[in-house]
């Protein structure tokens, strides 16, 4: 069977209740076509990029899905009738990613920075390398620079 990754946006204000019964009703849809849900990851309410129906915020699921493509189809015609689903993408994959996904490992990433007071922004920066760099060491002499020509004034009048 077909391998599939099937995200959903569910509207900011459907309680995690909801939410997780939807998520349970999609996974229901799945098992009764011969298929299975593998993994199932909530990301929690996130910001969206633009304003979809008036919302600025949306709850994300992520389902793998090893399913016939009529169980996809049949649970994508769900979503569209259903009033509390925004916005949902399937795609086919080769193969399903084992683990967590990426934005699980954005998530435990930005958590650890977290936890180790990386919370200012003068220390963030300091941990990342970035902000002044120092004696560039590295890129060597730059030489004599003036082959540029005669300079003139940056207010466009003469100089004094």
């Amino acid at each position: 069977m077909p391998f599939y990754e099937h995200v959903f946006l569910a509207r900011q204000d459907a309680s995690p209740q909801q939410v997780e019964e939807l998520t349970t009703q999609m996974t229901g849809i799945v098992e009764q076509l011969g298929g299975k849900v593998t993994k199932t990851e909530n990301w929690g309410v996130r910001s969206l990029t633009y304003r979809m129906n008036k919302n600025r915020k949306a709850h994300f699921v992520l389902l793998n899905i090893d399913a016939p493509s009529a169980a996809i189809a049949e649970i994508e015609r769900q979503e569209r009738i259903s009033e509390e689903v925004i916005r949902y993408l399937s795609v086919r994959v080769e193969e399903l990613e084992e683990g967590p996904s990426a934005m699980m490992r954005k998530a435990d990433r930005d958590r650890e920075r977290d936890d180790r007071g990386g919370g200012g922004f003068r220390g963030d920066r300091e941990d990342r390398g970035g902000g002044f760099r120092g004696d560039r060491g590295d890129r060597g002499d730059r030489g004599d620079r003036g082959d540029r020509g005669p300079r003139r004034p940056l207010d466009g009048g003469e100089g004094e």
